[in-house]
This record gives structure tokens, sequence and C-alpha cells, in this order.
């Protein structure tokens, strides 16, 4: 009976104190659970057409850069120009000056540290008038090298020369006889220009050559008329020989021609 009551009590005891354990293990759940997210629905109203649609499509989904294809430029051929220069004109600006500044091309120029070509004797001119006359100009080329001065070598000066300057192209010297050679050589600091046949000329003055073209006028004349004068007498031999036989053959057709004399 008494093992009952304590069953009872103890019943009793733990249905009393049941709801408060619940109430708090409950409350404890809810402190600890995370929040609740509720799902927000919006609603839209008054949508605009498609084309506006499309336009902010556009706006948020840039289209990519287009590529464009590489244009090539086509390189112009140019065919290669030679500088505007005459060695045989005084005062010019240098070859390489030109190159330089116009990309033209120059002729292959020997460097300062080797002898210079020979230049090219033009010609040897007399002089009529003024205070130079009776003297005689040389007239010269530039050679295709770096030259600083030229000199006139006279044959049979004792070794004598004239000297001009390397932007010259022609110089005076005293009067000459026929016949005597004028050359003419290139300098700079490595040495001279060996002589050479277009370097050197033998003077000969208009005089002569205008003798010796009266000369060869002259005896041309007189070949012309030798000429004539055999064709002529070969042209009167052969008639004088045609008439000859004419005439042998006009007395043998005749009977009462004989050798024995007329009948």
């Amino acid at each position: 009976m008494m093992s009952l009551s304590r069953n009872l009590a103890a019943l009793l005891l733990f249905l009393s104190v049941s709801p408060l354990m619940h109430s708090h293990i409950f409350i404890h759940a809810a402190s600890t659970s995370p929040p609740i997210t509720r799902s927000r629905i919006i609603f839209l109203t008054g949508l605009g057409s498609d084309a506006d649609y499309e336009d902010e499509y556009a706006d948020n989904h840039s289209s990519p850069p287009e590529l464009l294809p590489s244009v090539k430029t086509p390189l112009l051929h140019q065919e290669p120009q030679f500088c505007q220069y005459n060695p045989c004109m005084e005062n010019q600006e240098p070859c390489p000056h030109l190159s330089s500044k116009t990309g033209c091309l120059c002729p292959g120029i020997s460097g300062a540290d080797e002898p210079p070509h020979p230049p090219r004797i033009q010609a040897l001119l007399p002089v009529s008038e003024g205070v130079n006359r009776g003297k005689i100009e040389v007239q010269w080329c530039a050679p295709s090298s770096v030259v600083s001065q030229y000199r006139v070598v006279i044959e049979g000066s004792g070794g004598d020369a004239l000297e001009f300057g390397g932007g010259l192209r022609q110089g005076l010297v005293g009067s000459l006889e026929v016949g005597t050679k004028v050359c003419v050589e290139a300098m700079n600091s490595a040495g001279y220009s060996s002589p050479s046949d277009f370097s050197c000329k033998r003077y000969d003055s208009p005089q002569s050559s205008d003798h010796k073209l009266v000369a060869w006028v002259i005896g041309g004349g007189i070949a012309l008329l030798l000429l004539l004068v055999i064709a002529a007498v070969i042209l009167w031999k052969h008639q004088m020989c045609q008439k000859a036989k004419r005439d042998s053959t006009d007395g043998l057709g005749n009977p009462s021609y004989s050798t024995e004399g007329a009948l």
C-alpha cells in the first residue's frame, strides 16, 4: 500500500513538472533556430513594348567588338633615281650631300683614305678675247673620288704644276705650242691620281685644225678630178673600139670592097 502511494506521488510530480520543461525546450529551440525567410513576390505592371525590352537588353548586353579585316597598304615599287649631279660642272653640291637629302643614288666614290681616280680632260681651248687672250683654258670632269685639289701638269715645264680648287672644273695656263701634252691630276690627303689616256691631251690649235681640214678638202677634190679624167679616158677608148668594129663590119659587107683594092 505504501509503494502504491509513492508511485502515485511520483507520477503527479512528473506531470506538474513536464509542462514547464516542454515550454523551456520550445523557447530554447525557437531562440536557436534560424529565422524563417519569406519569399517576396513583386508584381510588374505597365510593361513596355518589345522594342523597349530589346533596347534594354542591348544596353545590358553590349555586343562584342567587330573585328575589322586588316588592310594591307600596297608598297609601290619605285625605280632608283640617280642624283642630279654633273661631274663636269663647277661649284656643285657634293653628290653624298644630295643623296642624304633626297635619297638619290650616287656613283661609287672612293674615300679620302686612298688616292683619287684620274679626272677626264675635256678640251684645251685658246682664249681669243679679254685680258687672258693668248692663254689656254683647260677643262676637265671630276672623277668618282674624294678630291681636295686639282693640278695641271704641262709637258716640258720642268715638273712645275698649276693647282686649282676641288670645286673647279677649268683653269688657265700660258700659251702652248702645238703638240704639247697637258695632264690633269686629282689630289687628296692620300696622294695624287695616276696619269691615264683620258686625263692627258695634246694641244692642237684651231688654226692647224683648219689647215688640216683645207688640206683634206683639196686632196679630196684632186682625187675626184683624177677619177673623172680616168673615167673619161676609159669611156673614149670604149667608143673608139666600138666605132672600129662597126667600120670593119661595113667593109666586109660591101662586094666592091676587097683587100686588093676597089674593082
